[in-house]
């Protein structure tokens, strides 16, 4: 039986216990810090001999030269040739459809002139290299492949460099094909944040890249952490989340499938359910304990529940809007009669899924938008992976002569008045 947290906002200490329930604290601990300091600092000096100790140590595999740790293009397009029909039918369409709706997000370089000639403007360009990493082991996530690489390759990155684990050697084939359908350029079979370590400082073997993106276990989002400043990173991800808001009309067993669909992917996960409506929010706890037990992963599913899932009441759609706005949850299921009426009160969220139709596991998968989002209430301030994360911007500056004086005259200004006489010169020496 599953033991549901219920919230009501009439109650006085709502507040309070709805931030305890959504705070979350991912920070590593000290012997995980020092752990992943030491491994950056061993590959940083030991290159490729540092990974193949590692590779040796922690995925069982005794490899002798470095170049063995590629996978070759052909291999990639070997795993696309031989995979399954349905499997190779689905990765296409999902590549297309995130191939699609990122090309819409692609920025282009502009410039305006001003009166006097003078003309400003923005270049935009690819990043030169990106690393993408992919989880390996127990789970293969095909689907993180599409998701990364592809926002990338639209931008215009030439070299996106994939690393996926390998533990015992065995490779995952559907990973391997996504890479090929993705058009990522090299990859080789690293994972933890020695994988990290290799995309941030380069080998002989491992090229060094300007950004690394993709999920990880705590090591290597730790890594990304320790590099950051160095390369850019995408985000430090926390558990999955799941915000359904139901008017109490949709069907409770598509609901609490939905809550299932996150809390599937891990213990720490956050399956929440806002309704005005008490008579459903028992009612989906009901359908929830009967259809827990068919559940393949209904130990994780169990614990997620347990530990940090919420059922809450709220008196109105206005005030559930408000929860919302508040929890900032990195998926929002809007399932009720006029999803599009509350949109413009939604403030904060990773990626909205409006209307009963629209379970979030399509946007897991091929939706086409961007399945990398925010967590943790970082929806606040940040958004989904796009192809804007692999452009970056240079501000351009062309002055006439006539626009030269113009400026020079204000920058002279206020560069004497902060004291700083050789920025006033130097304007001033264009204005004779």
């Amino acid at each position: 039986m599953s033991n549901l947290q219920r919230l009501n906002t009439t109650h006085p200490d709502f507040w309070p216990r709805l931030e305890a329930l959504t705070a979350w604290e991912g920070v590593a601990d000290d012997a995980v810090t020092a752990t992943v300091r030491d491994i950056l600092a061993q590959v940083r000096q030991r290159g490729d001999d540092a990974l193949l100790e590692y590779t040796r140590r922690f995925d069982r595999r005794d490899i002798e030269h470095a170049a063995a740790l590629e996978i070759t293009p052909a291999r990639l397009q070997q795993a696309l040739a031989t995979l399954p029909t349905a499997q190779r039918t689905a990765l296409e369409t999902a590549a297309a459809r995130i191939r699609a709706y990122a090309e819409r997000q692609k920025q282009e370089s502009w410039t305006f002139t001003e009166a006097d000639g003078t003309v400003l403007g923005q270049q935009v360009t690819p990043l030169d290299r990106v690393g993408v990493y992919v989880p390996g082991g127990k789970a293969a996530y095909p689907s993180s492949v599409l998701m990364n690489a592809i926002p990338a390759k639209v931008a215009g990155v030439p070299d996106v460099i994939m690393v996926a684990p390998t533990p015992g050697g065995d490779l995952n084939e559907l990973v391997l094909a996504a890479a090929a359908v993705a058009g990522v350029d090299r990859v080789f079979t690293l994972g933890g944040a020695q994988a990290v370590a290799a995309l941030a400082y380069g080998t002989a073997t491992v090229p060094r890249v300007d950004k690394i993106v993709g999920p990880g276990n705590i090591y290597v989002a730790t890594a990304k952490r320790q590099v950051f400043g160095l390369v850019g990173i995408d985000m430090i991800a926390g558990p999955s989340e799941i915000l359904v808001v139901c008017d109490g009309l949709t069907d409770p067993d598509w609901i609490a499938m939905d809550l299932f669909s996150q809390a599937e992917h891990d213990e720490d996960a956050q399956p929440i359910l806002i309704s005005p409506d008490a008579a459903f929010l028992d009612q989906v706890a009901t359908h929830i304990d009967r259809l827990l037990p068919d559940m393949e992963r209904r130990e994780i599913i169990a614990a997620s529940l347990n530990r940090r899932a919420a059922m809450i009441q709220v008196r109105d759609m206005a005030e559930a809007v408000q929860v919302v706005n508040f929890i900032a949850p990195e998926h929002l299921e809007l399932s009720v009669e006029n999803p599009e009426a509350l949109l413009p009160s939604i403030r904060h969220a990773g990626a909205i899924f409006m209307g009963r139709y629209t379970p979030e596991a399509l946007g897991d998968y091929c939706a086409g938008p961007n399945h990398v989002l925010p967590t943790s209430r970082t929806a606040r301030f940040s958004s989904p992976l796009g192809v804007y994360d692999f452009q970056k911007r240079s501000s351009l500056i062309n002055c006439s002569h006539p626009g030269a004086i113009a400026l020079g005259r204000t920058a002279s200004v206020l560069a004497r008045g902060e004291g700083l006489t050789a920025h006033a010169r130097s304007a001033e020496f264009r204005l004779k």
